[in-house]
């Protein structure tokens, strides 16, 4: 590709709409094994991401664009509002809105007091404390949901990491390795067990057979009523931060 990585692409009202045309950014994203250009909305950037194959153009992903420009103008502006790690700010912990808190003479990096995520030292070092504490608890309260699920299936996993993805709350590597996304530590507590119980599950069945959905099942009763969770709730959190 020629052209910038990521812009802003003002895009007409669809006739006969009452709302505004609408700049939105818009990623170019190079895909050597794609063998179409194709779109979708990234909601942790609130953002539209067009991959496109080899030789393609700007001009025919703009057309490609444009040709959907309603569905995404519509997706862009419902998508929950962007949360940065700011004083005064709110998000989730455990499914319970939590405030941020700058305490810049106190000391103790980041804990909780009551539903106050407290902050201390200088302002240029909140960020990152509040990062830093969101996923220590993430790690804390998922490997305390890891250990009863295991022993329950008689398996081991090899060992918990925590990441940062896009599409995916947990995965289960082939030797064992659990990955959670940190983002969990927001939602309710029995979301983030039904994520676990999934991973958990994943360590005898390394498949969505009826086999491995049994075992799910067998550790957690919430299963579709957490899948709801994530697929409504879910796109809040990765605005998060």
């Amino acid at each position: 590709m020629r052209f910038p990585e990521s812009e802003f692409v003002t895009l007409p009202a669809p006739p006969g709409a009452l709302a505004p045309a609408m700049e939105i950014p818009v990623r170019w994203r190079a895909s050597p094994r794609a063998r179409r250009i194709s779109m979708r909305i990234c909601p942790r950037e609130g953002e539209v991401v067009i991959s496109m194959p080899p030789r393609a153009t700007r001009r025919a992903g703009l057309a490609l664009l444009e040709e959907h420009g309603a569905w995404a103008m519509e997706r862009i502006a419902a998508l929950a509002p962007a949360v940065d790690f700011a004083p005064g700010a709110e998000l989730l912990l455990g499914g319970v809105p939590h405030r941020i808190r700058h305490a810049p003479k106190s000391r103790g990096g980041a804990f909780l007091d009551g539903t106050d995520i407290v902050v201390t030292g200088g302002i240029a070092f909140l960020r990152r404390r509040v990062a830093d504490f969101l996923r220590a608890e993430a790690k804390r309260r998922i490997t305390v949901r890891v250990a009863p699920h295991a022993a329950a299936l008689g398996v081991t996993p090899r060992a918990i990491r925590l990441k940062d993805t896009r599409s995916r709350w947990g995965s289960c590597a082939p030797d064992g390795t659990l990955a959670f996304s940190w983002r969990l530590v927001m939602a309710p507590g029995w979301v983030m067990d039904y994520v676990v119980a999934h991973e958990v599950a994943h360590l005898r069945e390394m498949n969505h057979s009826t086999r491995f959905w049994a075992h799910v099942d067998r550790l957690v009763t919430v299963r579709e009523a957490a899948v709801e969770w994530l697929r409504v709730e879910g796109p809040a959190l990765l605005r998060v931060g």
